[in-house]
C-alpha cells in the first residue's frame, strides 16, 4: 500500500522550493556591481553586433526577372 501524503504540505514544499530558486536567481541577477553590469551589456550588444554582421542577406526576386 501507498504511503499517505498531505497534499498541502507537499504543495506548500513545492511553493517554498520554487520561492527558494527564484531567489538565487534574483541574488545572481542583481547582486553585481554597475561596472559588471556595464561590462556584460557591453558584452552581449558586440555579440548581437557581430552576429548581425555575418547574416546573409537573403535577395528579394524580382517580379520582372521572370522566365521570358
Amino acid at each position: 500500500m501507498g504511503e499517505i501524503v498531505n497534499l498541502n504540505q507537499v504543495r506548500k514544499q513545492k511553493a517554498r522550493a520554487e520561492a527558494r530558486h527564484q531567489a538565487q536567481e534574483n541574488r545572481v541577477r542583481h547582486g553585481r556591481t554597475g561596472a559588471q553590469k556595464l561590462n556584460d551589456r557591453r558584452a552581449t550588444d558586440s555579440a548581437d553586433q557581430q552576429s548581425d554582421g555575418h547574416r546573409l542577406v537573403e535577395r528579394v526576386p524580382d517580379p520582372d526577372d521572370g522566365p521570358k
